[in-house]
């Protein structure tokens, strides 16, 4: 069956379709308009489901994940911007930061759609279905701890100003401290899981894709540094009580231990993952 009418139709369609989720989450926030608050949260539902349909329709008609180029990733990031976001959302019950973090997806599925192309003659193991769960549960595990980290800064801001009692715009914008804590957390654990995910798979993929692959591998090092960190700050968490800004504070210095490693491993470091 040929899926290629299909993919042309929803490469169009996804742009439009984060672009009235963002009109409804963007009227709900600054207008505070309750019909576009009760709305918001089903359409999200909706494109995430759409969302997934255009990347397995793709999949189908060029026979090989989303994952190979930079604007094939780039739709992948808008998807798991918008999955990572949703189960916050579910969890929290809160949805006054949907305006924001969505309008990420908006962008990046908006250059995906402008520029993406079948990138034609690939590499076999570019083909692997395991490679694209891999890569797409790593993508969702650090898209979901950098909003942990985006929402664990959100949440200084606020306790400096209410230590401050300078209770500005972001004090009537923002939910409120426990609020945020909840949202940082429950986006960490997703995180957690996802990459636990990731690392599960590529123990599955990597031996048959790189019989001759090294332990010693820059991201696969780099990878482990970061799991054993965030696992830190869960039990933590859990086993010590540790709670609020102690919580906050740790899961933002294990976030700049995994932008400063992967900044050195992506600049200096030799991997396999480098392939094209």
């Amino acid at each position: 069956m040929n899926f290629t009418p299909a993919v042309d139709v929803l490469v169009i369609a996804m742009p439009l379709a984060y672009a009235m989720l963002i009109i409804l989450y963007g009227r709900a926030f600054f207008a505070g308009n309750r019909k576009a608050e009760e709305l918001a949260p089903r359409a999200l539902m909706t494109v995430v489901l759409l969302h997934f349909l255009y990347v397995g329709l793709r999949t189908a008609a060029f026979d090989h994940p989303p994952v190979t180029t930079v604007f094939e990733i780039m739709t992948m990031l808008a998807l798991c911007i918008s999955v990572a976001y949703l189960y916050i959302e579910m969890r929290t019950g809160t949805s006054s930061t949907g305006f924001f973090i969505l309008s990420l997806a908006l962008l990046f599925q908006v250059t995906s759609s402008t520029f993406i192309r079948d990138p034609g003659e690939l590499d076999p193991i570019l083909r692997s279905n395991l490679l694209g769960f891999h890569v797409t549960s790593a993508l969702l595990g650090y898209t979901a701890i950098s909003l942990s980290a985006v929402y664990g800064f959100l949440y200084l801001l606020l306790y400096r100003e209410i230590r401050t009692s300078n209770l500005g715009l972001i004090y009537s914008r923002l939910p409120n401290l426990e609020t945020l804590e909840k949202m940082s957390y429950k986006a960490m654990v997703f995180g957690f899981l996802m990459v636990t995910t990731a690392i599960l798979i590529g123990s599955i993929w990597l031996p048959r894709a790189f019989p001759s692959f090294s332990l010693w591998d820059g991201k696969l090092i780099g990878t482990m540094l970061v799991w054993l960190l965030y696992a830190a700050a869960l039990t933590a968490n859990k086993a010590l009580g540790w709670q609020g800004r102690k919580t906050i504070i740790l899961s933002l210095l294990a976030f700049g231990c995994l932008v400063l490693e992967m900044s050195i491993i992506n600049a200096f470091g030799d991997t396999f993952h480098s392939f094209q």
